[in-house]
């Protein structure tokens, strides 16, 4: 596939889901229940990344950025 080529081309570095992840509790909680809304939040919350949405839902969250 040529899918890892485009990605390493790009400078895209994929951040894959581990326990530190799933353990976190994100602060403040989020307005969505989502469990993958969740998950995203945790992992840049842990990793020190912002997530960049334009969901309603995220976007006021302290670790979004409005794309």
């Amino acid at each position: 596939s040529a899918l890892p080529e485009l990605i390493d081309g790009l400078g895209i570095t994929m951040v894959p889901i581990d326990e530190r992840h799933a353990l976190a509790a994100v602060e403040p909680a989020p307005k969505t229940r989502d469990p993958f809304d969740r998950m995203l939040l945790a992992q840049c919350q842990i990793e020190g990344l912002r997530l960049v949405t334009t969901d309603r839902a995220l976007v006021s969250h302290p670790v979004a950025a409005n794309a």
